[in-house]
């Protein structure tokens, strides 16, 4: 007969392991028990509404415990891996861009998804490997988060609208503290020469006269 785990037991570990999203798989890791006394475990008690699961996948569902429910950007990071918060997700964080945003976007290299979780939006934006970098840890609601930096996140931005898959009213920018010879190297690694003439235009549009955000 399959082992069986005690709620708070596997609750309390989990969090001292800051593991705010898991698998069947981290159950038999870190308890050393069958992966059949984890699979009932998180069977039984997603039933019972203890346990959330995120995503469902062959390869190890994502769960989380219901009163610990992790930010949306720490659940943007784990579903879709490898990630980063980009665009304008990350824009807004930053107040590159006035207003806040209702679906959490992403860079990865994987191919470009979507998810609804939780009835939030979760989109990810397939980047060149080569482009895959300029993002950092951040603590966001006492969370780690991997996120673009600054200008990362406005070059990952004007690929798509290079690419024509996104649009952006340069107006509303909000450039200032953003370095530019930093988000210039960020535009070269996409070796798209017309990126490097929407960064001339938007900081000329940037200067044209003050603006209130």
């Amino acid at each position: 007969m399959a082992k069986i785990l005690n709620l708070e037991i596997v609750r309390k570990k989990i969090r001292e392991k800051n593991l705010p999203i898991f698998t069947a798989f981290d159950i038999v890791r870190i308890f050393k028990v069958s992966p059949v006394a984890a699979r009932f475990f998180v069977f039984r008690n997603t039933r019972k509404g203890f346990l959330i699961r995120l995503k469902k996948s062959q390869k190890g569902s994502l769960y989380c415990f219901a009163g610990d429910i992790p930010n949306q950007y720490v659940i943007a990071n784990r579903i879709y891996e490898p990630s980063y918060i980009s665009f304008d997700s990350a824009l807004s964080f930053y107040g590159i861009i006035p207003e806040s945003v209702y679906t959490i976007t992403s860079a990865t290299t994987k191919a470009t998804r979507e998810f609804k979780i939780n009835n939030i939006n979760f989109a990810y934006f397939k980047i060149k490997k080569i482009g895959y970098t300029g993002y950092t840890m951040k603590k966001y609601l006492n969370e780690m988060i991997f996120i673009a930096e600054p200008e990362k996140a406005l070059a990952d931005y004007l690929y798509f609208v290079d690419l024509k898959k996104l649009q952006l009213s340069y107006e509303r920018l909000n450039l200032r503290g953003l370095k530019k010879r930093k988000l210039v190297a960020f535009v070269k690694l996409f070796n798209r020469p017309r990126m490097l003439e929407s960064v001339e235009e938007i900081y000329a549009e940037f200067r044209k006269s003050p603006r209130i955000y």
